[in-house]
């Protein structure tokens, strides 16, 4: 094999702001407060993360019944709805919320257009956490749409009075699909004060987009779990790019899919550390792809603070929050 094949890196990758926080909480919580501290769910969804964290002492449980009651739970970044919060006081849980304040707004436009008694239609996967969190916020308003031909079973009280809101890291593109079939449907359709795609899934397709148009074969470094993950290999296709797989990291990559291939495509999903990446092109690296140039579509400079509930406590030396 030849040392003539280059890697195409996309910028913007990996760890989006919400995931970083989330992220930040879980390690900074077992600093301060001692292991073990509980997470519901996953905190982000990467295998990785998780597994680091675990050696650390977090323990990931499906349910709050899991916990011990008074024991710390955190709350994972693709946020809970109000009955989990209810269940948690319930079981004197002590809590952190690790939600993306990018996932908090769609709840709090879901709690304001069910107040306003609008029909809301979710664009969403059936399943995934985040789209149960919102549900939840205002289960008898809310219609899931998981596809435009969904669009077609979607009934409403008054066709004047619908508004749709969307999980945070689908495929732009298909979500707008589906939004202009409601609106053939619902010519009233009501649309979200800003988009509810977060800027860093959207940044992320674009980026794949523009080195998917040059590259015979693009890696997307991504847990199976993770939807935003999952959307970057259907996004790469549809923008011309031969094959795309999603990899955890380098040990799954089939040597085979560099037949014939003189571009690899490499991008990482919003829950993944660089690290994964960076064994990527090493792996690349020694398979006859020396060349890497990053093709940057656009800067990232959002940061979000920190659970204030955890800032106080950092801020105050206390041992545990309320």
């Amino acid at each position: 094999m030849t040392d003539s094949g280059r890697v195409l890196l996309a910028a913007p990758r990996g760890y989006c702001a919400g995931v970083d926080r989330a992220v930040v909480t879980v390690e900074k919580a077992l600093d301060h407060y001692g292991p073990p501290v509980y997470v519901r769910k996953q905190i982000v969804h990467n295998k990785h993360v998780v597994e680091t964290l675990e050696q650390r002492g977090a323990i990931f449980v499906e349910e709050l019944s899991e916990v011990p009651e008074g024991a710390l739970v955190v709350f994972s970044a693709h946020g809970v709805s109000p009955m989990v919060h209810a269940e948690a006081g319930e079981r004197g849980l002590r809590t952190i919320d690790a939600t993306c304040p990018l996932v908090t707004k769609v709840h709090n436009e879901a709690r304001r257009f069910a107040k306003d008694d609008l029909d809301i239609v979710l664009i969403g996967h059936n399943g995934h956490e985040e789209v149960e969190g919102t549900a939840g916020e205002a289960p008898e308003h809310i219609q899931l749409v998981e596809s435009p031909a969904d669009v077609d079973k979607v009934q409403v009280r008054d066709p004047s009075r619908v508004v749709w809101l969307s999980q945070t890291t689908l495929s732009v593109d298909e979500t707008y699909e589906t939004v202009n079939r409601l609106r053939e449907k619902f010519p009233a359709l009501i649309s979200p004060p800003s988009d509810d795609i977060c800027y860093a899934t959207q940044n992320r397709q674009v980026a794949v987009k523009e080195i998917a148009r040059e590259s015979e074969l693009v890696l997307v470094v991504g847990s199976a779990n993770s939807s935003n993950s999952v959307r970057l290999v259907e996004v790469a296709l549809d923008a011309g790019a031969d094959a795309a797989y999603r990899i955890d990291n380098a040990s799954e990559i089939d040597e085979a899919w560099l037949s014939g291939v003189s571009t690899v495509g490499l991008t990482s999903g919003a829950s993944v550390p660089e690290d994964l990446v960076d064994g990527v092109v090493a792996w690349l690296g020694e398979r006859g792809f020396p060349t890497v140039e990053e093709h940057r579509t656009t800067e990232e400079s959002l940061i979000f603070s920190l659970p204030r509930e955890l800032r106080r406590d950092l801020k105050a030396g206390a041992s545990a929050p309320e």
